[in-house]
Formats: C-alpha cells, sequence, structure tokens
C-alpha cells in the first residue's frame, strides 16, 4: 500500500513539474510577442516621426532627420533580407558577422545624430553635417552592397535550379510521348527478292518464277487458217460448162 502512495505521489510530483515548465515557456513565448510587438510600435512611430520631421523642419534639423530614416531604413532591410537568407543557405553566415561589425557603427552613428537633434548650436551642427553625411553614406552603402549580394546569390540559385528542372521535365516529357514498344516502333524490313532458278542448256539468260496470271496461254499446234480440201461432188450437179473463148 504505501508503495502505490509513493507511485502516485511521484507522478502527482511530475506532473505538477510539467505544467509549471509549460507555464514558464507560455509566460516567457507571450512576454517575448508583447516585446517584439512593442518594439515594432515603437520603431514604426520613430519612423513616422522621423519622416514628419525631415519634411516640416527646414535647415540642419531636418537634415538630421533624413539621415536617420535613410540609415534605418538600409539598416533594417539588410537584416531582415540577411536573416532570411541565412536559413537557407549557411555561406551567409560570414555576411551575416560582418554587417553585425557594420550594425554596431550603425547605432553608434544613430545615437549621435539622435543626440545632435536637440543641440542648440545651429551653426555648428552646420559644421558637422557633412562629416555626418559622408559617414551615412558609406555606412548604407555597405550595407546596401550586402542586401544586394545576398538578393543576387539567391535569385543565381534559383534560376539555376530552374534550369536543372526545366532540363529534366524535358526529358521526362521526351521518354513519355515514346508510348511505341520497341517491336512496333522498329522498321520492318522489306521482302528478299526469289531466287533465280537454275539456267539449262537452251536458255542462257535469267528467268524468273512465273505466276499463273502472268503466264500465257499454250500456243495451239493447228495452224489459224485450215487450208481448203477437194469439194464433194453429187450425181444430180451438172458438170461446169467450158468458158467460152469467145
Amino acid at each position: 500500500m504505501e508503495a502505490v502512495i509513493a507511485v502516485f505521489a511521484l507522478l502527482f510530483v511530475l506532473f505538477l513539474g510539467l505544467g509549471v515548465y509549460a507555464t514558464v515557456k507560455v509566460v516567457g513565448a507571450a512576454k517575448r510577442g508583447v516585446d517584439r510587438g512593442i518594439t515594432q510600435a515603437r520603431r514604426t512611430v520613430e519612423d513616422h516621426t522621423l519622416r514628419a520631421k525631415s519634411f516640416a523642419q527646414p535647415g540642419a534639423a531636418g537634415e538630421l532627420a533624413q539621415l536617420r530614416l535613410k540609415l534605418r531604413t538600409s539598416m533594417r532591410a539588410t537584416q531582415d533580407a540577411l536573416h532570411a537568407a541565412v536559413a537557407e543557405d549557411a555561406s551567409l553566415k560570414e555576411s551575416l558577422g560582418l554587417f553585425e561589425r557594420l550594425s554596431a557603427h550603425g547605432h553608434e552613428l544613430d545615437d549621435e545624430l539622435k543626440r545632435l537633434e536637440s543641440e542648440p548650436d545651429r551653426t555648428a551642427l552646420a559644421e558637422r553635417l557633412p562629416e555626418l553625411r559622408e559617414r551615412t553614406e558609406r555606412i548604407t552603402r555597405s550595407a546596401d552592397s550586402l542586401r544586394w549580394a545576398a538578393r543576387d546569390r539567391a535569385r543565381r540559385f534559383a534560376e539555376d535550379d530552374l534550369d536543372t528542372l526545366s532540363a529534366q521535365i524535358d526529358v521526362e516529357a521526351g521518354a513519355l510521348r515514346h508510348w511505341a514498344t520497341p517491336e512496333e516502333s522498329r522498321t520492318a524490313a522489306p521482302p528478299p527478292w526469289p531466287e533465280a532458278p537454275a539456267a539449262d542448256a537452251a536458255t542462257a539468260g535469267q528467268t524468273w518464277p512465273e505466276t499463273p496470271q502472268s503466264s500465257p496461254a499454250p500456243e495451239s499446234t493447228r495452224p489459224a487458217i485450215t487450208p481448203p480440201g477437194p469439194r464433194p461432188t453429187y450425181p444430180w450437179q451438172k458438170k461446169p460448162r467450158p468458158e467460152s473463148t469467145t
């Protein structure tokens, strides 16, 4: 009896532990989903704010907003493209590592641009704009290069796979069209000519066997016109009168 109670107690503790573990996993996943949604919402709000500042604020403040918006858009697009491509092509892990190093420079520049938005000295800010513009251009150019290289690589692999698939389909389609058996598709040989009979002493040339339809009728030994024979004479016939010479 004590063994049965111990077994039930052990099962109860096991199920309780599994329930706690499942609850923690569900809560963690929900929390990550909420954090991801909040981050996405905050990012969207910041992008719309920067876009509004780039159009509404003139001078250096508006250009700072344009630089931040350009930097964030390029880095986010490259990050999404590389993360989507590395799941199918493991060779892009090195490119993803390079992008993470580039992303560190991008975050540093974005933080600096954000701090300069509240800079009261507009003259000093205008003097720093060319250098900030050049740094933004270098980072975005590198990010765009990585993104387009990954896309070109994926497109090239897709084209090669499509070419191979098209060739295999053409071969299979050609095989399916050969529905005749080898015996039916083989061309029949023409019948051989009949052999000539052995030549005798009277016939020097080669003769061919004659069919009943093509053999001529046997020649008759009777002449075509029978010569007239002596006519019989009867007693009641008169003698022929000699013809007069006069």
